[in-house]
């Protein structure tokens, strides 16, 4: 194997590094929830508006403190 790695040592990186991949990608695709729905009619230049769906609904949510927060 590449660099004198033996074949379970390349295996269990490999299946680490793609776990962890995968792992990251589903957290970026639920911070920034891409709008997956495509229009009849595609936006002009410039009118095109983007947006932070994640972010924009945790600073609409009520701020409660008088309750404890769990995880």
């Amino acid at each position: 194997m590449p660099a004198g790695v033996s074949w379970t040592s390349y295996l269990k990186m490999f299946a680490a590094s793609l776990l962890a991949m995968c792992a990251g990608a589903e957290v970026v695709h639920r911070y920034y929830r891409p709008d997956l729905t495509i229009p009849e009619i595609p936006p002009k230049p410039g009118e095109l508006k983007t947006e932070l769906l994640g972010l924009k609904e945790r600073q609409h949510e009520p701020q409660n403190s008088s309750l404890p927060r769990t995880l």
